[in-house]
């Protein structure tokens, strides 16, 4: 038996997944299932004064039709219950009765199957009461402005600031100062299932639903605080889930799902609960990335020194806070990027809007911080005639330098390293101190210019803040005189990053036992012990952890002749802190990875088409468990960054969607990804991580966008402050339109 550890080990659900065998949300089919129809209000902002379901409920093949008065405890929220599960009148949460986004749920018809709901839910009548629409949050903010909840003093969720040093001062001793306003974009994540699900009471009398999402535990408490139930009456198990990038971490169908079950049951109806959303439900009724305005100043010495940063982010929450806060504490940290800053002031705000709400996704924040940061950068360094590598690798923060928030970071710090071994690979050449791009800016023929872009970034691993941060593993070793079977309870969600073969690897490499012997029950809440989410790079860190952890006490076990021999196990990282509510000082997260990108782009100047030519990714993860899935997870960041940043243009107009699918927002395609991409896979153990990992799923994203942004300025002489960067974009950057 070889150590596992940094081997390419194939998936193990790999051939099931590419012959169709895998099971799917929407795959599962029981007998006398019935289906379950969402009425959305596709209204932006309205009362809802009355609600007239007497003709579908007359429908015939119609079981149920449920409102906002059948739910029990008539709200949710992860972090905080601001949102109705249905709206409407009849219930006792304040506000429900109003709608606040077009995709907010109004009632559930629950048919025969899903062509009667279908057509039952037409025969829904409501009335509503328009009320002003707010689709911009800097009008949002201002005194006067339209409350969108009433329980609320202002529109605004939250106010973070930073206050380090003196940025007045610091301003003072700078020698050039660039001054920006950047807005980056909403957007779809855009994966591959929609949603769905099917619920049902088990033998043991269990709500049971069978989702996709990123957190088991937490959409167990979800779902029993909606219906009022103790959590242990509820169960959520997650099959293969295709695709989430932080769009699972929110509700969508978990709550009604269980709702109908057990609406269903309390009226003597014993049977399974199916529903999936078409593709325009998904756009609608799930959350996007944040769209961020952001104003920011910073100045450097003719030395190439950063002296100082000011910085305001607004971010559209949408009608909801949904993960807003936790969004916006990371882009608040970032704000000053991975460099050493002696003068900070940060103010960031999160701000209700009648758009649809905005949360989770890949970089939680990272990518709209980064954006401004390498901006700035790049810009900084333009002005000071100085090579963008070398300013950067000049203010590169050290070991125990304070960050913004006053404290260092952790030990491990490699942003040097990732910087260095990007830019050789992209061209750059040191001499001695200097650094210098070969050929930066290409010659291509009379309609084509080609420029290289450079920008680098950090992000957290595992929750930040002061949020409590755990993760537990179970481990069981069957056998007599030899340990013949390993079996593994982890409750971590593989939504197709391959999580689920790195527990086994872990396991397997810890107790010296094959692969095969490793069975792995995952993401069930009535087999597994909370593990926390599928997000902030998290997984691999804390559920290896956790899998060591348990692997090590039954093995303890097995050699005092315990047969079997389970052990569980709950790792706890160090703690953090949450901001101080002045000046920001926290120690905000417990380990972090480094990035750094170069992206060589090629301009077509008569139809501002952007070709990307070569694209290369340093990220330090520490220790590649597996690398073949680490070079997977960059690849596939790229592609997505790649529609991010010049090709997913999501448009909502007076809180109307105006690109409610796949036709009209355009996710990047096989024409569209890089013609190559270089995944360099660098490796600084992390002191704390298990084998030394740190995690990266979000770390390639981050600085995606602002090499892009740089590579066209390379190419073109144009800097562009928001993107994507569409074709129509380029041409009236170029005067062509």
């Amino acid at each position: 038996m070889t150590d596992l550890i940094g081997k390419s080990v194939p998936r193990f659900d790999s051939l099931d997944k590419v012959t169709g065998h895998a099971k799917y949300p929407s795959d599962f089919a029981f007998q006398n299932e019935a289906y379950m129809q969402v009425v959305f209000a596709e209204r932006p902002h309205a009362v809802i004064k009355k609600i007239d379901v007497t003709k579908a409920q007359a429908f015939p093949g119609v079981l149920a039709v449920l409102t906002a008065g059948d739910v029990p405890c008539n709200e949710y929220g992860l972090i905080m219950n601001d949102q109705p599960v249905l709206c409407g009148p009849g219930s006792t949460k304040q506000g429900a009765d109003h709608v606040r986004f077009y995709g907010d749920q109004v009632a559930l018809v629950i048919a025969e199957n899903e062509e009667i709901a279908r057509n039952a839910s037409k025969l829904i009548k409501i009335d509503f009461e328009d009320l002003p629409i707010i689709e911009d949050p800097r009008e949002a903010m201002k005194p006067g402005a339209f409350q969108l909840h009433a329980d609320k003093e202002q529109n605004v969720i939250l106010h973070y600031k930073i206050r380090k040093g003196n940025v007045e001062e610091g301003f003072q001793d700078a020698d050039v100062i660039i001054e920006s306003d950047y807005a980056t974009p909403l957007q779809e994540h855009a994966y591959l299932q929609p949603e769905a699900g099917v619920s049902y009471i088990d033998e043991k009398g269990r709500i049971t639903v069978v989702v996709a999402g990123q957190w088991v535990h937490e959409d167990q408490e979800q779902i029993a605080h909606a219906l009022n139930l103790p959590v242990e009456k509820v169960r959520v198990i997650y099959p293969a889930i295709g695709g989430a990038f932080g769009g699972r971490e929110d509700m969508s169908v978990q709550i009604i799902l269980a709702l109908a079950a057990w609406h269903l049951h309390q009226r003597g109806i014993q049977r399974p609960v199916k529903t999936v959303w078409s593709r325009e439900e998904s756009f609608i009724g799930h959350h996007k990335r944040h769209p961020y305005y952001i104003h920011t100043r910073w100045g450097a010495t003719k030395k190439g020194k950063i002296t100082a940063v000011e910085t305001t982010l607004i971010a559209d929450a949408g009608a909801y806070a949904y993960t807003s806060t936790k969004v916006q504490g990371n882009a608040t940290l970032l704000s000053s990027g991975p460099y050493f800053v002696p003068n900070v002031k940060i103010d960031s705000f999160s701000v209700y809007t009648n758009n649809i709400p905005n949360g989770a996704f890949r970089g939680f924040g990272g990518p709209q911080a980064c954006y401004a940061v390498e901006m700035q950068m790049s810009k900084l360094a333009e002005a000071l005639k100085m090579d963008p590598v070398e300013f950067r690798l000049l203010n590169a923060i050290q070991e125990e330098q304070p960050t913004a928030v006053r404290t260092p970071l952790p030990k491990g710090i490699s942003i040097e390293k990732v910087i260095q071994k990007c830019a050789v690979a992209a061209g750059w050449q040191k001499n001695g101190a200097e650094w210098k791009l070969q050929d930066g800016k290409k010659a291509g023929d009379a309609d084509t210019t080609r420029g290289i872009g450079f920008a680098a970034g950090y992000k957290n691993v595992g929750f930040s803040f002061g949020a409590p941060e755990h993760c537990w593993a179970t481990v069981e070793l069957h056998g007599k005189n030899e340990i013949e079977k390993v079996i593994l309870h982890h409750a971590g969600a593989d939504v197709g990053q391959g999580a689920h073969s790195v527990f086994r690897q872990f396991a397997a490499s810890a107790l010296k036992v094959d692969l095969e012997k490793v069975e792995l029950v995952a993401s069930d809440t009535a087999q597994t012990d909370n593990s926390g989410s599928a997000s902030a790079s998290r997984t691999t860190f804390m559920a290896g952890n956790a899998i060591l952890g348990a692997a090590k006490a039954a093995l303890e076990k097995w050699d005092a002749e315990e047969r079997p021999a389970i052990a569980t196990y709950k790792y706890v990282p160090p703690a953090t802190s949450p901001y101080d509510h002045e000046t920001g000082e926290c120690y905000p997260n417990f380990a972090y990875g480094y990035v750094a990108e170069a992206v060589e782009v090629e301009i077509r100047k008569s139809t501002g088409e952007i070709t990307y030519k070569r694209v290369i990714c340093a990220d330090d993860v520490g220790k590649a468990i597996n690398p073949l899935q680490v070079k997977g997870q960059i690849e596939g960041a790229v592609v997505q960054a790649v529609g991010y940043a010049s090709l997913e243009k999501f448009v909502q107009q007076k809180g109307l969607v105006k690109t409610g699918g796949l036709s009209t927002y355009l996710v990047p395609t096989i024409k569209d990804i890089p013609e190559e991409t270089v995944s360099l896979i660098v490796e600084t153990a992390d002191p704390l991580g298990p084998n030394g990992a740190r995690g990266m799923g979000e770390m390639p994203y981050l600085p995606f966008a602002a090499a892009v942004c740089d590579a066209v300025h390379a190419a073109t002489g144009i800097w562009f402050n928001e993107f994507p960067l569409t074709q129509e974009v380029i041409l009236q950057g170029l005067g062509e339109l």
